[in-house]
């Protein structure tokens, strides 16, 4: 049980697809069909609606935080369990047919919730690269990276091979966008493509 709660606890929370529910609690639509389909907050400021992707962005990271949070105080020792369990539960919710997101804002939410190091780090890679490039994927995916490097680096080795499984998750989803990187046809944030 001490296993099993905190993955369970942290899928059901990482399901959770907010994206989703705000773009149709606002009348935005069907996420899935806009964009890249993603439910994302990338995706949801493809709707025109900064706001809403900026709540989406900040739930989504709120869930992972939750989770880990959850899984320090009710069952010490499984963070690591429970961060992979949420950002898994993002990128495969069972409640909309295991299609959700590519797990990086809640891939920042575990990151800040194993230890704020780790976090900052994630963050100041991920504003820093979107800052520079304007293209989301490529900010992100630096972040994933960075994770179990900072991990490692600043003494939290024991998440580092979680942080490292995950970041290689976030790059296999990714791998449409690694493909329009490479071909320079990735879109930038606030182009009209």
């Amino acid at each position: 049980m001490e296993t099993l709660l905190p993955l369970v606890v942290g899928y059901l929370l990482g399901s959770v697809p907010f994206g989703l529910i705000l773009t149709r609690l606002t009348g935005a639509g069907d996420l899935r069909a806009i964009g890249s389909g993603n439910i994302g907050a990338t995706n949801v400021l493809r709707t025109g609606k900064k706001g809403l992707a900026a709540a989406t962005l900040l739930l989504d990271l709120g869930k992972g935080l939750a989770a880990v949070v959850l899984a320090r105080h009710f069952w010490a020792g499984n963070e690591a369990l429970a961060a992979v369990a949420a950002v898994l539960g993002h990128c495969f919710p069972l409640w909309i047919k295991f299609k959700g997101g590519k797990g990086v804002a809640t891939l920042m939410g575990v990151s800040l919730g194993l230890a704020w190091p780790i976090g900052l780090a994630y963050a100041v890679t991920w504003l820093g690269m979107l800052g520079l490039s304007r293209i989301s994927s490529l900010g992100g995916m630096c972040a994933a990276l960075i994770a179990p490097v900072a991990a490692a680096l600043l003494g939290y080795t024991q998440y580092a091979l979680a942080l490292a499984l995950l970041a290689l998750l976030v790059l296999f989803l990714h791998r449409e966008n690694i493909a329009r990187l490479r071909a320079g046809t990735e879109p930038r944030v606030g182009s009209k493509k």
